[in-house]
């Protein structure tokens, strides 16, 4: 005689909620579980440079196992992004930023990875010294970006004006970037920025990063090659038919000479040229933008006639 078992449908609807609640709470842990938390340092020193205080910022980034971590760190002064860079093989860079005159908040924040979490640095104070020279600092928004082959990113580069009330015409920033990948490149628009005496506020350019994927080449034109054929073969058996005939009569051998100067000439015009080429095997195959972290360097430069000023900032481009 078989047991009878009663079930009591609240029983089973708290049960079902429970699981229903849990299984969030144990995603997150075993996706906690697949990567390691990390700590990020920072340490920062100061130096007069013709004038204006520039700050180099030293981080290190390892996870909880000691080893390196890997990716892009920025750089912000309290809440605002000032810089970014790629660490290297041994999860470390340098930095170097340009600072205003007044007391600066400096943190680094790791961006993570597939393998490291993302961290953020105890903040280093540093004080920056007043200057009466007229200058300009260059930011860029968002100091890191990612991309893949054929996409098109668009970032802010401003040019915030220092110590404008001492310039007596307007001051011109040419904007410029270097450290791309290769197969892809950077324009600014506007290209050229203008400072005006007593201005307090940035002057902003966009700044466009275009990345490109790979191209395969295009299928030959039909009927190229039996065009030539059509030329070529009728020549060959010609000048084989002349050259036979050349041992009976003298004048028969002028005339393959000749001919063969001209059967020369149309292979040069044909197989071996350039424009053959690309018409029966197309375009060469243009090479996607690699995969990689890069550090980006945007440089800002304007003269007062006498000697340069040069300023540049950096960003963080990453290529999946």
């Amino acid at each position: 005689m078989r047991g009878i078992v009663c079930r009591d449908p609240r029983l089973e609807l708290v049960a079902g909620l429970a699981i229903a609640l849990a299984m969030p709470a144990l995603a997150l842990a075993a996706e906690d579980g697949q990567s390691l938390t990390t700590q990020t340092a920072l340490t920062a020193e100061t130096r007069d440079l013709d004038g204006r205080t520039q700050a180099t910022v030293a981080v290190t980034v390892n996870g909880e196992d000691g080893l390196p971590a890997t990716g892009a760190v920025v750089i912000g002064d309290n809440g605002v992004q000032l810089a970014g860079a790629a660490l290297d093989a041994q999860g470390q860079a340098r930095v170097e930023v340009t600072l205003p005159a007044g007391l600066h908040s400096l943190t680094a924040a790791y961006a993570g990875d597939a393998a490291h979490r993302a961290s953020l640095s105890e903040a280093a104070q540093v004080l920056a010294q007043a200057s009466s020279t007229p200058n300009f600092l260059v930011s860029v928004a968002p100091a890191a970006m990612t991309l893949t082959p054929g996409q098109t990113g668009t970032l802010t580069a401003s040019i915030t004006p220092q110590n404008s009330s001492a310039l007596s015409v307007p001051m011109f920033v040419t904007l410029s970037c270097s450290g791309l990948p290769d197969q892809s490149s950077c324009t600014f628009t506007p290209e050229n920025v203008e400072i005006l005496p007593n201005a307090a506020t940035a002057v902003t350019s966009n700044m466009v990063i275009v990345t490109q994927v790979a191209s395969s080449a295009s299928a030959a034109h039909p009927g190229s090659n039996s065009v030539a054929w059509a030329f070529l073969l009728p020549g060959a058996l010609a000048l084989g038919g002349l050259a036979w005939g050349a041992r009976r009569r003298a004048w028969l051998n002028r005339l393959s000479l000749l001919a063969l100067v001209a059967f020369v000439a149309t292979l040069g015009a044909t197989a071996c040229n350039a424009r053959y080429d690309y018409y029966n095997h197309g375009p060469p195959i243009n090479p996607a933008t690699p995969a990689g972290t890069y550090t980006v360097t945007v440089t800002g430069q304007s003269t007062n006639g006498v000697t340069a000023i040069t300023n540049s900032t950096t960003m963080v481009l990453t290529v999946q």
